[in-house]
Formats: C-alpha cells, sequence, structure tokens
C-alpha cells in the first residue's frame, strides 16, 4: 500500500526526531553539564598566571570560574601571586611578606611570559574580584597562613561579589578558620598525593579525608586528578561532599573525571577543555604564546 505524502513526511520528522534524542542523550552522557571549568590562575597558559589579563582571558573563554593564589604584603595588602617571592614571575627575588604592596606594584610580571604582555603588574585581590562577571565564580587559594583572614574578609565584604567567591588552601587549619569567619562562603580543602616513603610512589587517596573534612564543616575537596576514582567520589557525594580536582591539561583525563562524577576541573588551558565540551563561546586561540 502506498503511502500518502503526508505520512511519509510525518515519518521522516519523527526519524529525525528520535535521531536528534540519540544524539543529545550521548552529548549528555559523554560531557555532563554540571562539571565546572576552572581556570588556574586565570587562563595561565595563554597570558601570565595570575594577572588580570590571564583573568580577563579565562572570562573570555567562558570559563565556569577561575582560580587566583593570595599572599599578605608588609603594609597588609592582598596581592595575587603564586609563589611567596615575585621571582618566578617578574624575575626578581623579593619575599611578598618582607615588602610593601607598592614595592611589588612597581615589578613587570608579564614580560617574561611574552614581550605582548610587558607592564601587567601583580594584582591586587580587589582588582581581580571586579573582574569576575555574573553568573562566574573566583576561587581564592590562600598560600599563607591565618594571618591573612581578617584582611581577606574586609576584601570580600566591600563588594557585592560574596555569593561568587570561594576559599580554598590545603592548610586544613586556616581553612577551617576561614570557614568559621566567614560562614556564607563555600571553603574547599586542597589534598595533596601521598608518596610511599620508601618507594615514592604516589599513594592511593585515603577515604579518611571525606570524614576529615566533613568534621571541619569544609564544603568540597580538591584532589589532584591523579589517583582519584569512581569510588572515592561516590563516597564523598554520599556524605554531602562534592569533590573537584586539579590541575588538568588533557581532554580525554577531563572527559574521564567528568564521567566519574566530579564537580570540577582546574586546568591551565580552559579554552582546550571547552572547546571539548562546550564548542561555543570559545574566543582564545588555544595554540596562542605556547611556552
Amino acid at each position: 500500500m502506498l503511502l500518502s505524502k503526508d505520512t511519509e513526511v510525518m515519518n521522516t520528522l519523527i526519524v529525525y526526531f528520535f535521531g536528534f534524542l540519540y544524539l543529545l542523550y550521548f552529548a549528555c552522557s559523554a560531557f555532563p553539564g554540571s562539571v565546572e571549568i576552572i581556570a588556574h590562575r586565570g587562563a595561565s597558559h595563554v597570558a601570565p598566571e595570575n594577572t588580570i589579563a590571564a583573568f580577563i582571558q579565562a572570562w573570555k573563554d567562558n570559563s565556569d570560574a577561575a582560580e587566583c593564589d593570595v599572599f599578605l604584603t608588609k603594609d597588609k595588602r592582598i596581592v595575587v601571586i603564586h609563589d611567596i617571592s615575585t621571582k618566578h614571575v617578574t624575575g626578581i627575588d623579593l619575599r611578598v611578606s618582607d615588602v610593601n604592596s607598592d614595592v611589588i606594584r612597581t615589578l613587570d610580571a608579564g614580560k617574561l611570559k611574552h614581550p605582548d604582555f610587558t607592564g601587567e603588574k601583580i594584582p591586587f585581590l580587589e582588582e581581580v574580584i571586579e573582574t569576575v562577571p555574573p553568573g562566574k565564580r573566583l576561587f581564592i587559594e590562600i598560600k599563607c597562613g591565618q594571618e591573612i583572614l581578617p584582611f581577606l574578609k574586609e576584601d570580600i565584604e566591600k563588594n557585592n561579589k560574596k555569593p561568587q567567591l570561594t576559599i580554598i588552601g590545603f592548610d586544613l587549619t586556616t581553612i577551617t578558620a576561614a570557614k568559621k569567619m566567614m560562614p556564607e562562603i563555600p571553603a574547599y580543602w586542597l589534598v595533596g598525593r601521598k608518596k610511599d616513603p620508601v618507594t615514592e610512589k604516589l599513594l592511593p587517596y585515603d577515604p579518611n579525608i571525606i570524614q576529615i573534612a566533613k568534621d571541619a564543616g569544609i564544603d568540597a575537596i580538591n584532589a589532584h586528578s591523579l589517583g582519584m576514582t569512581p569510588q572515592l567520589v561516590e563516597k564523598a557525594n554520599a556524605a554531602g561532599l562534592k569533590i573537584y580536582v586539579y590541575t588538568v591539561d588533557d581532554v580525554n583525563e577531563a572527559k574521564y573525571l567528568m564521567n566519574i562524577g566530579v564537580s570540577g576541573i582546574t586546568t591551565n588551558k580552559p579554552a582546550l577543555l571547552l572547546s571539548a565540551i562546550r564548542p561555543v563561546n570559545v574566543s582564545a586561540d588555544v595554540n596562542s604564546f605556547k611556552n
């Protein structure tokens, strides 16, 4: 029996519709949409780390969040820099805690990355916070001790972006104190991998870190990507904790971590990962300024 033209059209539309649903299901399964992509020290593969240029690039890349590192200067200003010394980013060896912020601001934190970035300053935290667009987050990693906390609270409260900020750090005592001082700000505990004292091989994560974080009132664990397992993610989620991982620059590794349920991935190359996960609204040239 011959089908009417209307019936043929309808059947064709049905085929296309179910084909679309299949592709949508596959895409969602391969790239879970809830995973946050966090630009490590800003878009630090393209621009000089922890500079305003790096954070502006992270937002241009459509990163969900950016991560920065903070130290306290001698005159009690919070500056965004990873090391206690300025040498790595400026070539001049000054200990951040021993000098005033006006001295640090005279240094060039861009030209060592690429001449195009000559003149970039080591920014104040408040300047970095100001770059955060609506709907995005900033992870603030404390690189010093509890002495920074009163000044960090001041910087956080002097703007209207408090709900977009998260505090992270390796020192559990400092992070716990930050959470007690600022209970409305999420606090994530950074956990590194330990080595066997004899073989020096990396050891699996101790599942007890989940209970330690819970007892401390911490909101999430931010762990090294190597050694992350589905079992640890599942156990953490069951305990009400999210798992974030650092620092992942490989697309295949990112896909694995997404599929085992991590909540966020920190990367030096947000544009690269986002081009695989969400291939729209990524503006950076991922091949620019390769070192």
